[in-house]
């Protein structure tokens, strides 16, 4: 069984298809204040194992877009999570990986998730007809799915 998130932004259970839930995983990490500058590859692995928990809790997708490449995080699977990197470098080009994400995998509806805390990509998301979490939202519930709260 899958789970759904609904309207209050808990996930509850349903029968329907797996989520996907597409992670702009540094906007995520630099929602958090635990010292992820001191370590910026270490802060990328362990959002990944967490997502990897969310994964295991949910059944969702789960895709998390990466800034900058780290041979410990190939792209594709990594234990449940997939792991993307832009196609090029510079600004906003993480940002414009996940819209083509979206785009090319024909992602939209409320069954997918994109998480960011980024204005602009947050628009650009809404624009597709899919709804966006933001990261300290998001941080939340991988704390409670973390705890064994609901997920």
């Amino acid at each position: 069984m899958a789970r759904r998130r609904g309207m209050s932004g808990h996930w509850g259970v349903s029968s329907s298809t797996a989520r996907t839930v597409v992670v702009d995983g540094n906007n995520v990490v630099g929602a958090g204040a635990d010292g992820w500058w001191r370590d910026r590859k270490g802060a990328m692995r362990k959002l990944v194992g967490r997502l990897q928990g969310l994964q295991r809790a949910t059944g969702a997708t789960v895709v998390v877009v990466l800034d900058v490449p780290q041979a410990d995080l190939p792209v594709g699977d990594n234990d449940g999570v997939e792991v993307v990197y832009p196609r090029r470098r510079g600004r906003n080009a993480a940002d414009e990986r996940i819209v083509e994400l979206l785009d090319e995998r024909q992602l939209t509806g409320p069954d997918v998730e994109v998480v960011t805390s980024d204005r602009e990509l947050a628009a650009a998301v809404r624009e597709r007809h899919v709804p966006v979490t933001g990261a300290g939202s998001f941080l939340s519930r991988l704390k409670s799915v973390e705890s064994g709260g609901e997920s």
